[in-house]
């Protein structure tokens, strides 16, 4: 496995690339071309350059998160096809760049839903939280505006305010999209883009939805094993992979994520770990990466990434705020260099009990 961290940007992120450089075993980021809208073309020249930053610096780009899908795509639209193109375009200048695996989501008009960015923990950090009776009792802009204020100045990933402008309008045109339709749109978009990702050999690994059931009445299709394997199913080919993120997963006590690693060997192609405490049916809060500190055994998740193979991008996913650090809520250094140290000595004790060196 490859560790990594989860960079927006120089002109987005708080963290340098000289302070990620400084966790020890991490070897590149997973980075992303922030300021450019959802659906748009990214010029191969800004995709070049931002390597050469990164690499200037001692790192790899691991990765693309996210090259975002236009909600045109995922209804499916007449429109589509423009989009779609824009994104075969996209995927052929990164294969060009030598950077093969792009995460990305299908999750209608909200990327991830959190009721809380900022929750005060018993040791005085903050942490993301949720809570469902929060969502059934607000209006979705109002939702919005109280992310908003809450993000410490910083623009959330998968809440761009040139999108979310139009939350209205968004809700309206996904009306009579339930999840048999956004299902078969996903099919759609994969087919669509199969034939570039083969050419360079792309990995195009899905996010599961955040979290793993309906929000304010949208479709869900990427939410435990059965949903996934079906999505693996539909287009049966090495591209088309997943994002193993335990905490999105794990949003749902049910889903047994040591069991899903197994179910989708071969087809991980990045992997977020990070713990969460369940606190009641609908309500968690994230915690830190220490399996004591949450709800899953941190051990048998790393261990099962490491017997079925997995050999791409891993990272620390949302960290807590800690030690007085400012940065965008869930993505301060601190707490995900903790992750990132945890989870290679997890690997490491894994590899040497097992007699290998992965």
């Amino acid at each position: 496995m490859k560790m990594t961290l989860r960079w927006y940007g120089s002109q987005f992120d708080s963290v340098t690339l000289q302070y990620i450089r400084q966790v020890p075993g991490v070897v590149g980021v997973i980075t992303t071309l922030y300021d450019i809208p959802t659906g748009a073309l990214w010029p191969l020249e800004k995709i070049t350059a931002l390597k050469k930053e990164v690499e200037d610096a001692g790192l790899e780009i691991s990765g693309i998160e996210s090259v975002n899908i236009h909600d045109d795509i995922k209804i499916g639209l007449p429109s589509r096809d423009a989009y779609i193109e824009n994104y075969i375009k996209t995927l052929e200048h990164l294969g060009q760049c030598g950077i093969t695996m792009a995460c990305y989501n299908f999750m209608p008009v909200f990327d991830w839903t959190r009721t809380d960015l900022a929750k005060m923990r018993s040791d005085g950090s903050t942490v993301l939280a949720y809570d469902q009776k929060i969502v059934d009792a607000i209006d979705p802009e109002k939702f919005i505006e109280s992310t908003d204020k809450s993000s410490n100045g910083f623009v959330m990933p998968g809440w761009e305010p040139h999108r979310l402008a139009h939350v209205k309008e968004l809700f309206e045109r996904y009306k009579g999209v339930d999840n048999e339709k956004l299902f078969a749109n996903l099919v759609y978009f994969l087919k669509a883009i199969q034939n570039v990702c083969e050419k360079y050999d792309i990995k195009m690994a899905i996010h599961p939805d955040d979290p793993a059931w309906s929000v304010f009445n949208l479709p869900r299709i990427i939410t435990g094993k059965d949903a996934i394997k079906k999505m693996l199913d539909a287009v049966d080919a090495s591209f088309n992979g997943v994002t193993l993120c335990t905490g999105s997963l794990g949003t749902n006590p049910k889903n047994d994520l040591p069991d899903i690693i197994r179910a989708c060997k071969g087809r991980i192609h990045f992997a977020h770990v990070r713990n969460v405490h369940h606190i009641a049916p609908g309500i968690f809060e994230e915690a830190a990466h220490l399996s004591s500190d949450g709800s899953f055994d941190m051990y048998e998740i790393v261990k099962a990434l490491y017997e079925t193979g997995f050999d791409g991008p891993i990272r620390p996913d949302h960290g807590r705020m800690i030690w007085g650090e400012n940065a965008m809520p869930g993505y301060g250094l601190y707490d995900r260099a903790l992750g990132a140290a945890y989870i290679n000595g997890l690997w490491e004790a894994i590899a040497k009990n097992a007699g290998g060196s992965r």
